[in-house]
């Protein structure tokens, strides 16, 4: 890997300076016996003097990360990013069914800022895709005047399921919002459903797409077994036509507790997808998720083999609208799926010590027939969260490319894409406190 020597010393020491200064401020403010009064005060502050909030609230969160990114592409320089994001917005009360929403979101490079953002024209520099931009990250309408049912409408945060195929990516700087139409209906025993439309997304990058999409998502819940659900997507890009796409799928997730120390988990999921409207690809291709896993004595083991399907020379299954940093490894090597398709057999542990959690993982990357090898990584995260309020985080990736020459050509310039062919570290270091 390269060594930091291309980037200015002074800009990491004040860095470390500063990030070790806020990550010992919180430790000191968690270790304060008064705590509790003090986010009892705060809380009472945001709701003006009100239990119930009548007036309303205001919601805040401050985020602080550190990032680290480091391939072995003789091209780029060591990417650094010292970021911090602020949100802060208004709930109203509800009045007769109806209730109002309004959020500010904005990122600002502070101490670091040697990286590529997407929007600064840093190309030098490895890609940490969290640009310094101000949006308005939330506006929304809600109506809950029917039985059994909201009705949404505007600017808003869309997670779906494990946020697969729809999320707000909120492990970025910046979220990705959705303009349009949510209703929500559990009017049926032990069921929700989920339908909509959108208009409009606003990305990770601040930069704001037209788009129509029709969705539903339906989900069922067995006591004591896990979740049925069933969904479609279908998405119609209006700039990037061969982004368009139709995908159904289903899928059955749930947690069955054997005893007081023993516990299993379990994943089955599989959806198809062809092209939409505009896109003047005809393909299609499948998607295969399996999971299983045991927690014991409070350490829990899982094993999954999760396929994106290929063509090898047209088109893949892609999730434009995913939480991809979640899956297949945090290295985001595979954040467009390889022509070949995609095949990540993973493996992880988790635990928690005095109230520290624990995560490792490894992952073996594969094409969709497993036989043309696509490297392997290691995942590391150490978080804690005390007094409610308050998360620190330390988290490393390493990807280690193997004997792949090339992963995907095709995302070459791509903001975010993958650069498969060189052995990649990150490492990040976050604090936030929110309200």
């Amino acid at each position: 890997m390269k060594t930091l020597k291309k980037s200015p010393k002074h800009a990491h020491l004040r860095l470390t300076v500063l990030s070790g200064a806020l990550l010992s401020l919180l430790f000191a403010t968690s270790a304060q016996a008064d705590i509790n009064d003090v986010n009892k005060s705060i809380e009472n502050a945001l709701k003006f003097g009100q239990d119930d909030g009548k007036y309303g609230q205001i919601k805040f969160q401050l985020r602080f990360r550190y990032d680290n990114t480091d391939t072995d592409n003789p091209t780029k320089i060591v990417g650094n990013a010292a970021t911090m994001r602020m949100q802060i917005g208004y709930l109203t009360p509800e009045f007769h069914g109806l209730q109002g929403y309004a959020e500010y979101a904005g990122n600002q490079d502070i101490v670091a800022n040697d990286y590529n953002s997407t929007r600064n024209g840093k190309t030098q520099y490895e890609t940490i895709p969290d640009p310094q931009q101000n949006v308005l990250n939330q506006l929304w309408v809600s109506y809950k005047g029917l039985p059994d049912t909201e009705i949404k409408v505007g600017r808003q945060r869309f997670d779906f399921d494990n946020q697969r195929f729809i999320s707000t990516v909120d492990w970025r700087q910046l979220q990705q919002v959705f303009d349009g139409l949510l209703i929500t209906n559990t009017s049926l025993p032990n069921t929700t459903i989920k339908a909509g439309y959108v208009l409009k997304r606003q990305t990770v990058f601040a930069t704001v797409e037209g788009m129509q999409m029709p969705f539903a998502n339906l989900t069922y819940n067995f006591k004591d077994i896990g979740n049925l659900t069933s969904y479609a997507y279908l998405m119609d890009f209006n700039e990037d036509h061969n982004a368009s796409n139709q995908t159904y799928g289903i899928r059955f997730d749930g947690t069955r507790k054997i005893n007081d120390d023993f516990s299993g988990h379990y994943l089955v999921e599989y959806a198809y997808q062809k092209e939409h409207t505009q896109n003047p690809t005809h393909y299609h291709a499948s998607y295969y998720h399996v999971v299983g896993g045991l927690t014991a004595f409070g350490v829990t083991a899982k094993a999954g083999m999760e396929q994106l399907d290929g063509s090898g020379k047209n088109k893949t299954f892609d999730t434009p609208l995913g939480l991809v940093h979640a899956f297949n490894g945090w290295a985001d090597q595979f954040v467009i799926t390889p022509n070949e398709g995609l095949r990540d057999v993973y493996g992880s542990l988790a635990g928690e010590i005095e109230g520290v959690k624990l995560t490792g993982m490894y992952h073996e990357y594969s094409n969709d027939s497993g036989n043309k090898d696509f490297g392997r990584e290691w995942n590391f995260l150490v978080t804690k969260e005390f007094a409610k309020h308050y998360t620190l985080l330390a988290k490393y990736a390493y990807y280690d490319a193997g004997k792949v020459a090339a992963v995907n050509a095709a995302t070459a310039g791509t903001p975010n894409a993958a650069l498969g062919q060189f052995d990649t570290q990150k490492f990040w270091l976050g604090a936030s406190v929110s309200f």
